[in-house]
């Protein structure tokens, strides 16, 4: 099933580069916006119009439905702030209703989210002054009590940071209702500033750097020996090790931590347990590449393994089903993210085409931009291969044709089962001769009839190139191998707005 969810009505509109584009739904603009949006400017829009057209959507569509796509974008794509901001405007919108302390309670998995979600209630209600807290929504306070009886201690001081909302000023508003003695005890210690101290590398290395040493050489000692003490105390997160290796590798830790670390790296469980985002791998692997030391080879192989880890799951195709996978290298996919973010929507098509490619047994990758060039990589070195198609990335130039993927297999008169295209699905001509992917997609389909088109929106502008009603053409959003999942679902009659509205509130 495709997603049959498009206005009927004037649903024929441009994109930012004057082409032919068709309009979502609100179910499925919002959706796309929500998994593709770090509420940061984008390569046409502000933030700020972004978020504003988020809460519009918020409003069209109906409560229930919002309610569990906070969860979801919070559970199964692993999105932290774009929930929250679903679960405030929910509030709004639902306001008294069980539905939304309900969301709340699902979307708040730390303990710092519960101060987040505050700070973002106060801007959202343009709270000001003294007071700026007073008159908290009475379900968004329902759920955060729930929050609240759900951490121990440790995840309390571990997220109880120096901000304008503390952790103390969420209790005195939430009000909680202990579970027994030992919670009660623990929310007299958040009220008193007498929280545990939590053992952690933040802390330890605090501490450590406030010490005073005879001589460079013996600080940079203690700080090796301290990076060790920390990898042998199995307390570090996997996400925490992920962005210290540079740090560890530059502090001359031993060859022996250094395995150790590579160890868990690569340990299969604890790469499905720390749910990262697969571009993190390759920030870490980027970051390693530029250091001299001589174990970086080392670690950068156990990346390229724990990659492989990550896309252990992702269900690929057999010698039966033959695909080909395309990336966008246009200059508005040279956008990071977010604002303090290194990684590009380009980097994120190219690591999320990588993984489907490693699960892949007949495919063949390109790239596309003022032209389309095929280039096929090794299945196992998934960050290598993003690397190389990075620096090959100027050889097609930096426009949108994304048609040629698909004139390219009429010219060899190539019948393939589904062609993958990772893009922000800003596509059009640049030679302005009436060309569009739309028009190459009905062309190819009278040459492969079975043929199916993904189109993978890394940046959800809620536009598409080409209508999704029709033709087998599908559209799939978001950043997490998540969305690989969604793709088997779709084979399987499911589409990924079908998937949310059976989330269980």
């Amino acid at each position: 099933m495709k997603f049959n969810f498009l206005n009927t009505k004037k649903q024929l509109i441009t994109n930012h580069e004057k082409a032919k584009a068709y309009l979502m739904t609100p179910e499925l603009e919002l959706y796309t916006m929500v998994v593709t949006t770090g509420l940061n400017d984008s390569f046409y829009e502000t933030g700020n119009s972004r978020l504003n057209r988020i809460k519009e959507l918020v409003m069209t569509c109906e409560s229930i439905f919002v309610a569990k796509l906070a969860i979801y974008a919070r559970t199964a794509m692993n999105l932290r702030s774009i929930p929250i901001v679903l679960a405030v405007e929910l509030a709004k919108k639902a306001s008294g209703e069980s539905i939304v302390s309900k969301a709340v309670s699902r979307v708040v998995l730390r303990a710092d989210e519960i101060t987040e979600l505050l700070a973002y209630y106060q801007i959202a209600n343009n709270r000001n002054g003294a007071k700026k807290l007073s008159k908290l929504s009475k379900q968004i306070q329902k759920g955060l009590v729930a929050s609240f009886n759900r951490f121990d201690e440790y995840q309390f001081a571990k997220y109880d940071r120096k901000a304008e909302i503390k952790l103390k000023d969420a209790l005195f508003l939430v009000h909680p209702r202990p579970k027994n003695d030992q919670q009660q005890a623990i929310f007299d210690r958040i009220a008193a500033d007498k929280l545990s101290i939590p053992y952690t590398w933040e802390t330890e290395l605090s501490k450590l750097g406030q010490e005073n040493f005879d001589n460079a050489l013996a600080r940079a000692d203690a700080f090796a020996r301290k990076w060790e003490e920390l990898i042998e105390s199995k307390k570090m997160s996997y996400m925490a090790l992920l962005r210290n290796l540079r740090n560890i590798l530059e502090a001359n830790v031993s060859a022996q931590h250094i395995l150790m670390v590579c160890n868990y790296l690569t340990n299969e469980q604890a790469v499905f347990n720390s749910r990262q985002l697969p571009f993190r791998f390759l920030s870490a692997y980027r970051e390693l590449k530029v250091l001299k030391s001589g174990l970086t080879s080392t670690v950068l192989t156990a990346l390229e393994d724990a990659t492989l880890c990550s896309a252990r799951n992702i269900k690929g195709f057999s010698f039966e089903t033959s695909v080909i996978i395309a990336c966008d290298v246009s200059g508005s996919m040279q956008k990071p993210i977010s604002a303090k973010s290194t990684v590009l929507l380009y980097d994120v098509g190219l690591m999320l085409a990588m993984l489907l490619q490693s699960q892949c047994k007949d495919v063949t990758t390109g790239i596309f931009g003022d032209t389309y060039k095929i280039i096929n990589m090794p299945k196992h070195r998934v960050l290598t291969n993003v690397m190389e198609y990075y620096k090959r990335e100027g050889e097609v130039g930096y426009s949108t044709n994304g048609y040629l993927v698909v004139d390219d297999l009429i010219h060899r008169k190539k019948i393939v089962d589904k062609v993958m295209i990772f893009t922000d699905c800003e596509l059009w001509d640049s030679n302005y001769n009436g060309n569009s992917l739309e028009k190459s997609w009905n062309n190819y389909k009278s040459l492969a009839p079975t043929a199916k088109l993904y189109l993978f929106d890394l940046a959800g502008y809620g536009k598409q190139p080409i209508d999704v009603r029709q033709n087998d053409v599908y559209l799939l959003a978001g950043w997490s191998d998540k969305v690989f999942d969604i793709l088997s679902g779709m084979d399987n009659a499911l589409s990924a707005v079908e998937q949310i509205h059976q989330v269980e509130i």
